[in-house]
């Protein structure tokens, strides 16, 4: 049975870190150089788990998540492929919380 759950488990993340530095330019306005937002609206991203922070992304891209900033997250999204996501993931995954 639990191999079964496993089967339906999403891909884990695999991005490439110094990739996703170089892609991380736009989220600095709000998520800080270091993945530390200076305004309390916008979240923190360094440290979190890096599977978490591309389906995060993977849902904003495909509207899955509404309400607060969504539609800015969405409007950042939307040109990012699989691999952008990843290697954005693995880049603020990597940095000290």
């Amino acid at each position: 049975m639990l191999f079964l759950a496993c089967l339906t488990l999403p891909a884990l993340a695999q991005g490439d870190a110094q990739a996703g530095a170089q892609k991380a330019a736009s989220c600095q306005g709000c998520h800080g150089a270091q993945g530390k937002a200076q305004v309390a609206l916008y979240p923190n991203l360094a440290g979190q788990n890096a599977d978490y922070l591309a389906h995060a992304l993977q849902a904003y891209k495909k509207g899955e998540r509404n309400g607060g900033q969504a539609e800015v997250m969405k409007a950042f999204v939307a040109g990012l492929n699989d691999k952008d996501i990843d290697d954005l993931a693995a880049w603020y995954a990597s940095m000290k919380p």
